[in-house]
């Protein structure tokens, strides 16, 4: 088999296990079972790697947890890993001997506990602590008796354990592994998105649009500070970034603030399984519209974000939020029951003089009135939009809306704003229960985005002051005149083909007459 048929090999067999061992339990409540189970196998063999500094000769799961020698390696593992595994704790160990552990639930509660608790004091403490809260041992979802949660926890552990990840899978090294733990949680993370309706879209973004809005915000920036999304859902646009640009170097890393505890929590295990340290990554729960963090990490020179669509806010029933140093510039705070504008102006204030921020974004905001449309004039006004994107419908989980992507500069040469019609069937391909955006489709977009030409039916560059006379309207339909697929009719041959036809039927009825006379008569 090729390495790409190994891969979908290996996801179908990755997504078997997540149903066949889930049972009557629905698939959204069980995934935080899944995707713990497999952050914790990953875990344990990252560790046992930098343990044994990837000797594997070295028994490091057949070890006493109480030799010297693992005692002294002890606190610089954790200060390079962020935590440490015991030989007895570590997934291979637990695995191999869950079908017989009539205290497995217990037993696993208190090393992940372990786990948790081995950073405490050390500076990796805040990205580790939490990370197995929603991996409940003792949970009811799990079955109404110990021996049932021990069933279905030994199964989870079997089923995970049994997946190939390694050399002998695939014959590649050691960074080849890592790549596939990243993969295969990716690839769980999108199906339970898929499979949740309205909620799944809600903590992730499908890979092939975070692919674009990652494009989007790294563009011609050959390094960035760091890169930064205010509603992170589990990672995956930051993840995104990093894919599509190791060849950059992102200096000081991935940040990003989620609301979700779960959500949360997924964020920060994505991080560790695509191998990104804990010093490389800062992920803060909380809301980042009355509640930000990261103020004194700004500015990023790239910004990524897909915010929740029209979600109510405080607005203006906190008074002190007209005053944040967010808001305060554009003179008006977005309606209560549409934050949409809040958190680009949230991004907009935590974006550097040379950076990007590409922001998936509700086309309603571009186009209505009121504070939103005062929202816009200052945006315009300021010199700070580069481009609006609308692309095609159904490309993310949950809805079908044709969604904009708005493109945020501080850098700009000009004061046009450039406007994309990336909607139509040349830009994206037709899937059974999703569209999808391929690599072609990506490439394309960007080479329109960085020509900034005027494309006939598919981009204009508008000035300020068009803009402005058009009400201050950024709706790319304003601008870009979509093309007519109807099909054009030539009347004359219409007209001529119609008097074939009438008398065509006139001999028909001549014809009938003539046969039920005969009859008659």
């Amino acid at each position: 088999m090729t390495s790409t048929q190994q891969r979908a090999e290996l996801q179908r067999q990755i997504w078997a296990i997540a149903n066949d061992v889930r049972g009557s339990v629905d698939g959204w409540d069980f995934k935080q079972y899944v995707l713990g189970t497999l952050f914790y196998r990953f875990i344990s063999e990252n560790f046992v790697d930098y343990i044994t500094g990837g000797d594997d000769s070295v028994d490091y799961a057949g070890m006493d947890d109480k030799d010297e020698l693992i005692e002294s390696a002890k606190e610089d593992a954790i200060k390079t890993k962020g935590y440490f595994i015991y030989p007895s704790q570590l997934f291979s160990v637990v695995a191999k001997n869950a079908k017989s552990n009539d205290s497995l639930n217990t037993d696993l509660a208190a090393i992940f506990g372990a786990i948790e608790s081995s950073a405490s004091g050390y500076p990796s403490e805040q990205d580790i602590k939490g990370l197995f809260a929603d991996f409940d041992t003792t949970s009811n979802r799990l079955g109404n008796t110990v021996k049932a949660k021990n069933e279905r926890l030994a199964a989870v552990l079997k089923g995970v354990a049994g997946l190939k990840f390694g050399a002998d899978f695939f014959g590649e090294g050691k960074g080849s592994q890592i790549d596939l733990f990243g993969d295969a949680y990716e690839f769980l993370i999108s199906n339970y998105a898929a499979n949740a309706g309205k909620s799944g879209g809600e903590f992730f973004t499908p890979q092939n649009v975070s692919k674009l809005i990652a494009q989007l915000a790294m563009h011609k920036q050959t390094t960035v500070n760091k890169i930064y999304d205010p509603a992170c859902g589990s990672g995956s646009l930051l993840l995104q970034a990093k894919k599509h640009f190791d060849a950059h170097i992102i200096e000081d890393g991935f940040f990003g603030q989620e609301l979700n505890h779960t959500t949360y929590n997924l964020a920060r295990m994505n991080m560790f399984l695509h191998n990104v340290n804990y010093d490389k990554f800062d992920i803060q729960l909380g809301d980042t519209l009355i509640g930000p963090h990261f103020g004194d990490d700004k500015p990023f020179d790239a910004i990524v974000s897909n915010p929740p669509y029209s979600v109510k806010w405080k607005g203006s029933d906190d008074p002190t939020l007209i005053n944040d140093d967010r808001y305060a510039p554009a003179g008006v705070l977005a309606p209560k029951s549409k934050a949409d504008f809040a958190f680009v102006l949230h991004a907009l204030s935590y974006l550097s003089s040379k950076g990007r921020a590409a922001i998936v974004c509700f086309p309603g905001i571009f186009y209505r009135g009121g504070a939103e449309k005062k929202i816009r004039q200052y945006l315009v006004d300021n010199n700070y939009v580069e481009s609006v994107i609308s692309l095609a419908p159904n490309l993310f989980y949950g809805t079908t809306i044709a969604v904009n992507i708005l493109v945020l500069s501080k850098s700009k040469t000009d004061t046009n704003t450039q406007f994309i019609d990336a909607s139509g069937e040349d830009f994206f391909k037709k899937e059974t229960n999703n569209n999808v955006l391929t690599d072609d489709h990506i490439k394309h977009i960007m080479e329109v985005f960085d020509g900034k030409t005027d494309v006939e039916h598919v981009a204009k560059s508008v000035s300020l002051e068009e803009v402005a006379v058009n009400d201050y309207n950024l709706s790319v339909s304003s601008y870009v005149e979509a093309k007519d697929t109807r099909e054009v009719i030539d009347i004359t041959e219409l007209n001529a083909e119609l008097k074939t036809t009438v008398a065509k039927i006139d001999q028909l009825r001549s014809d009938i007459d003539a046969i039920v006379a005969e009859i008659e008569a």
